[in-house]
């Protein structure tokens, strides 16, 4: 095959979407961390379904506009540091495809060197080891292959081979990934996304489920990365219109440098995208207003990754629950319109009766595995009949996809960076409604500083970890995002947890129940808190929440 176009280049997106949405779980089990967790896979596989969704809506022949879809979608539904760097991978190659209405080997294969180059150069520290790494001598290969031969599916598959064989080489050159045994998660994503590319070239049927072979369901996501390593806990990401295609971006990486690290910046003519690691989110976004109009914005907290809620009551896919949403909509919303509105994200019945008792307007449910779409919220955030709308995310992989709604909506959007479900909850209770917007999102945001949250769960696989030798099916106990023990007796962790909150004087617990926890078992665990602390004003709820039996607010 000497030449492709736009048809095969969005039949070869297509093919490499499905195929990672086969194997996401496998590419989120690449993780340093031994619960149930690792997100990376989902969220490579959402950033590219967004540029599937766009393509099936378009059939241009160019390959240029066809890259141009893609790379447009993928900009704007990249989720995570993994989506961000595939969408600067597909950038740079859309650019370099620009106005050409076939590709040959050659341009294809430089195509893929120029989307390594930009992601690059908006990496300030490119660490070995990653995609970054895969990519760039996966694209090196390519283009020795053009030279060689004049066929496009002897390039990408001669890319493909060695991007596979510096993958296995990721383990030794990351220190992390050597302790875990583990390859890396980004560049596996990313190789099987060439390997549907490469699929679709050959003429193979798309990627389909088999229905023969069990499934491993995984009931919740994690961080995969060490929450002691972080030095700065916002993974920030957002999208700005610029105001001039022209601008000059040097003074604002020379700030978001200064105040953060693992900065990435990419852009093409009329917009610019930042990813960026900081404790101060509201700085960065302020500091890029002034190259153009914020558009979207999506913020997470690394440090209680670790921490995150389960899907909801069942997976669903964006779509669904964005036509689940769209199904509700009131056509006439009613009047007048309040001042403030609440919406709060969390899975399980009890947790959104607790957050309706404390005012909230609305719940969203979705957790790690089904994490609500910027439409989604959006949606939510319409319904809301308030002038200013402040948005409860209680999970760190959900604030991203909440900060990207300012500036989407004629309402005004606060978000509170709230990354666990105690922290929303005490969030909602400071809510004072005679402060200035700006005054009550403060109130809200530094109340949560003083809470900490412990999570009990189980182990998904043997480990040694941080000093604990871990069996699979162990219960875990984690506080602050951090592993704190681990037994194969649940009681011992309660025991161990309420000696902690001792230790740190705590005035305030508050235990929510799972839906794997009984009545009883919850009676015990308030029996164990109540002997340990019995001055602290101690409250049971049943949360009904899935894979945590328990998560405990300690403040």
């Amino acid at each position: 095959m000497q030449v492709i176009n736009g048809i095969q280049f969005k039949q070869m997106i297509l093919h490499g979407a499905a195929a990672i949405h086969l194997q996401k779980q496998q590419i989120n089990d690449l993780n340093v961390f031994p619960v149930p967790d690792g997100d990376t896979g989902t969220n490579m596989s959402l950033t590219i379904d967004a540029a599937a969704a766009e393509l099936r809506k378009n059939d241009t022949p160019e390959i240029g506009q066809a890259a141009s879809v893609t790379a447009g979608a993928l900009l704007r539904g990249a989720r995570g540091n993994s989506g961000v760097i595939l969408s600067l991978l597909f950038r740079g190659l859309s650019k370099a495809l620009k106005g050409h209405v076939e590709a040959g080997a050659a341009q294809f294969a430089a195509a893929m060197q120029e989307g390594v180059a930009s992601a690059y150069g908006a990496v300030m520290k490119p660490a070995e080891g990653t995609v970054l790494t895969v990519s760039r001598l996966a694209a090196k290969r390519a283009v020795e292959a053009a030279a060689e031969q004049n066929d496009v599916e002897y390039v990408l598959s001669e890319a493909l081979r060695s991007g596979c064989e510096v993958l296995a080489q990721t383990t030794d050159m990351n220190p992390v990934l050597k302790k875990a045994g583990v390859v890396d998660a980004g560049g596996k994503g990313y190789l099987v996304i060439l390997e549907g590319m490469l699929a679709a070239l050959r003429g193979e049927p798309l990627p389909e489920p088999d229905e023969s072979t069990p499934v491993k369901k995984a009931k919740a996501d994690f961080n995969s990365f060490s929450s002691e390593e972080i030095t700065f806990a916002f993974d920030t990401v957002f999208i700005v219109r610029k105001n001039d295609e022209n601008v000059d971006l040097s003074g604002l990486r020379t700030y978001l440098n200064s105040i953060g690290d693992s900065l990435v910046i990419g852009e093409d003519d009329g917009a610019f995208k930042v990813h960026v690691h900081t404790n101060t989110p509201g700085s960065a976004l302020n500091e890029a207003q002034k190259y153009g109009t914020l558009e979207l914005a999506k913020i997470e907290n690394m440090r209680t990754q670790q921490e995150d809620l389960a899907a909801g009551k069942k997976a669903q896919c964006v779509d669904d629950l964005e036509d689940d949403v769209e199904e509700t909509v009131p056509e006439n919303p009613p009047e007048p319109e309040k001042r403030y509105g609440f919406l709060a994200v969390c899975a399980g019945d009890g947790l959104a009766a607790v957050f309706q008792d404390l005012g909230v307007d609305g719940i969203i449910s979705g957790g790690q595995t089904m994490n609500p779409s910027t439409e989604s919220i959006l949606k939510e955030i319409e319904r809301v009949n308030a002038q200013t709308v402040f948005v409860l995310p209680n999970n760190k992989n959900i604030i991203m996809a909440a900060q990207q709604c300012i500036g989407l909506t004629e309402k005004d959007v606060a978000v509170v960076p709230t990354e666990t479900i105690p922290q929303g909850v005490t969030a909602m209770m400071s809510v004072d409604l005679e402060l200035e917007q700006s005054a009550l999102l403060e109130a809200m945001t530094s109340s949560i500083r003083n809470v900490s949250t412990a999570l009990i769960t189980y182990a998904a696989r043997n480990s040694d970890f941080d000093g604990f030798a871990i069996s699979e099916g162990d219960y875990l106990a984690l506080l602050d995002g951090k592993l704190f023990s681990t037994n194969r007796d649940i009681t011992v962790l309660l025991e161990e947890l309420a000696q902690e909150a001792k230790t740190r004087g705590a005035e305030f617990i508050t235990l929510f129940s799972g839906e794997d926890v009984s009545e009883e078992q919850a009676e015990k665990a308030q029996e164990i808190f109540s002997k340990q602390i019995p001055e602290a004003e101690l409250s049971v709820l049943p949360g009904g929440q899935p894979v945590y039996y328990y998560i405990i607010s300690i403040e």
